[in-house]
């Protein structure tokens, strides 16, 4: 860089430049002076290399270069265009190959954190659960720092890291990365912008952070306005969606004028239309309606229906009450909860429910109103097509390029997470039957109601769903290893370590054992971790080691089952198992079959071939739905029992020809 020569100094006079003082302005050498017109620099400002044209949309070109500008205190890459800034651009590192044209100002006031340690009151309005934002936080920390408020010293230990790397931020100078393009935008004020940004007729952005990358660019649309945020990269907000006080996670997307209000989002959530306020959105809740609100709850892989909505306020103490949906609900249509409540993993809510229900031990299960009263169907949607579905696409809809993700998701239907659901809820609903009585035709549940047919069939769904689970497992570690008699079979079926026992939880979208997440907390608390580099390797290792750990749960399980240990099990209780888990397989997968034949029932016919007479509106169904039996989903199914039947009678045989 060098300073100025007179020759140019006068030639950026003529073309009706002005600087405070012209030995602050540095250049980089080949300088070309014709590029700068109408600017005013002041402060100390330094430019690099001016090259380069940009092709705009519709094939318009334009040279890099400094135009209609006042500048104050900017350092300038190579090939940077900048044209029309109506107020003043101060405080600012621009990297190369960025174009910024018609903007009314962009400037760093006094030091920045740029979003990071802003406190967001996630859950409970009232207060008690603030969350430090930070570019680096993943759904698992996030979890631990929303609900392990039973652990002061750890939320003090976190909240402190946090801090100690949103101050190793804080700057008096802004950055925008490099091929970023900033077009027809209002204010951006203490603002961090990443390398690929696009930023096209946002109105305010205000103190946050667009994490954006190569791999993973963000991009912001017209007239969105974002407040105290953190967006990570690949995300999208576009069509005047309101962001104040949010994290928002890798590949979410949010549009069609979103409010989101005081919330966290953590990886692919998609927000359109409605509203968001103090929630904690884990990976995949979806919400695509405008009269839609989620509001002080916890959520993970929600789909909400239009209307879809919570109450959090009794009109007495405040919006003090909170709830929570576990991983892979559903909301239909005007559905409602009025908080405090929890709702089961993969859990359908239909209707209203005014009850303070918990059906969080009754997974898979319907929730639906009759007649005032919340009626629980337990286990029925283990049988649903719908569920099914829902863990197919969860995987193929990752919108994350960026390699480095935040989030470790296990997408996994059936988890010791789950399993240990279902164990709880055949005794809940033993225990009910065996208190009431066998032939009450009505039982009580956490203020619902659940009738005798339901009971029953849940305790025979739950089954189903556990001796899969196991069954799966054990074929899983048996396809690993090689062995050729019972002793050697055996030693393959022993886990590799003892971590995996007991209870297990979603921790946001990872599944890992509560003991393995104590021994973390327990870690922070005593100052074995120290920064949240460490904490995200832990949770890496416990993502990676997941199926061991899913092992060793299941052995327990099993060993239960057998009445015995693993060295003392034979070939018929491991044929048994087998022969147990292939029937559960295509029971289940039967029932969803049957589920899925009545999408294209008779009633499914209704508002086909409107003016013509039953045959034409068949003919009418078919060539926009398709025929059932070829249909994609149900030829999968099909396709399922044929590849799990296969797998069943090729392990029974090779167990079989095991010699004791």
């Amino acid at each position: 860089m060098r300073n100025l020569t007179n020759e140019e100094i006068q030639q950026l006079i003529r073309q009706h430049c002005k600087a405070e003082d012209w030995t602050k302005i540095e250049v980089a050498e080949p300088f070309h002076a014709e590029y700068i017109e109408e600017v005013a620099f002041s402060g100390k400002v330094r430019i690099g290399k001016m090259e380069a044209e940009y092709e705009l949309p519709g094939g318009f070109r334009v040279h890099s270069g400094l135009y209609r500008a006042n500048i104050h205190n900017c350092e300038f890459g190579d090939n940077v265009h900048i044209y029309n800034i109506h107020n003043y651009m101060a405080n600012y590192r621009i990297g190369h190959d960025t174009c910024i044209e018609n903007v009314h100002s962009i400037v760093v006031d006094g030091s920045s954190t740029f979003g990071n340690g802003v406190r967001v009151p996630v859950m409970n309005e009232g207060g008690g659960r603030e969350i430090p934002i930070f570019d680096h936080l993943s759904a698992h920390l996030a979890y631990i720092l929303t609900l392990y408020r039973h652990r002061p010293e750890v939320i003090e230990r976190l909240t402190e890291m946090i801090d100690a790397y949103a101050e190793s931020q804080r700057s008096t100078m802004g950055e925008i990365g490099n091929h970023v393009r900033i077009i027809n935008c209002g204010s951006l004020k203490n603002v961090r912008i990443g390398d690929y940004a696009q930023i096209g007729g946002a109105s305010v952005l205000k103190n946050g952070s667009l994490n954006s990358n190569e791999h993973a660019p963000i991009k912001i649309g017209s007239g969105v306005k974002c407040n105290d945020f953190i967006l990570c990269s690949g995300v999208t907000v576009t069509d005047s969606t309101l962001v104040s006080k949010c994290f928002v996670g890798q590949g979410c997307e949010m549009g069609k004028h979103y409010s989101a209000l005081e919330s966290l989002f953590f990886s692919n959530c998609q927000g359109f239309h409605g509203e968001a306020t103090a929630i904690f959105a884990g990976p995949y809740t979806v919400t695509h309606h405008k009269s839609t609100l989620l509001i002080a709850g916890m959520f993970s892989f929600l789909n909400a229906g239009s209307g879809s909505n919570q109450s959090n306020h009794m009109y007495k103490l405040g919006p003090i009450h909170q709830g929570v949906a576990e991983r892979g609900s559903k909301t239909t249509s005007d559905s409602y909860l009025l908080w405090p409540a929890k709702v089961g993993a993969f859990t359908l809510v239909m209707g209203r429910h005014t009850k303070h229900s918990d059906t969080s031990a009754l997974p898979f299960s319907y929730l639906i109103e009759n007649a005032t009263e919340s009626y629980i169907v337990p286990a029925v949607n283990l049988r649903s097509v719908g569920t099914i579905r829902d863990a197919q696409k969860w995987p193929k809809r990752d919108n994350r390029k960026d390699p480095k993700k935040l989030d470790l998701i296990n997408y996994n239907l059936l988890s010791p997470y789950t399993i240990q659901k279902m164990y709880q809820g055949q005794q809940v609903l033993r225990d009910i039957m065996r208190l009431s009585g066998e032939g009450t035709e009505v039982y009580s549940y956490q203020n619902c109601k659940i009738r005798n047919s339901s009971l029953r069939n849940g305790i025979k769904l739950y089954e189903i769903g556990i001796k899969k689970f196991l069954g799966n497992s054990l074929i899983s570690r048996l396809s690993k290893t090689e062995w050729h008699n019972l002793d050697e079979l055996r030693r393959a079926l022993k886990p590799d370590n003892t971590i995996g026992l007991g209870e297990w939880i979603d921790c946001s979208g990872l599944i890992a054992p509560r003991a393995e997440i104590s021994r973390l907390l327990t870690d922070i608390q005593e100052g074995r971790i120290t920064t949240p580099e460490q904490i995200q390797e832990r949770f890496a290792e416990m993502h990676a080691n997941y199926y061991n750990y899913e092992w060793t749960w299941a052995l327990d399980k099993l060993e239960q089952v057998w009445g015995k240990k693993v060295d003392e099990v034979e070939v018929a209780d491991i044929v048994r198992a087998i022969e147990e888990w292939k029937q559960a397989v295509v029971g289940l997968d039967k029932m969803v079959y049957e589920d899925a034949r009545k999408e294209f029932s008779l009633n499914a016919h209704t508002g086909f071939g409107v003016d013509g007479d039953a045959q034409q509106n068949s003919l009418d169904f078919e060539n926009v739905r398709g025929k059932f039996e070829s249909n994609s989903f149900v030829l999968s199914v099909l396709e399922h029992i044929r590849k799990k039947s296969a797998l069943g009678d090729d392990m029974l045989q090779q167990v079989k020809s095991v010699q004791q």
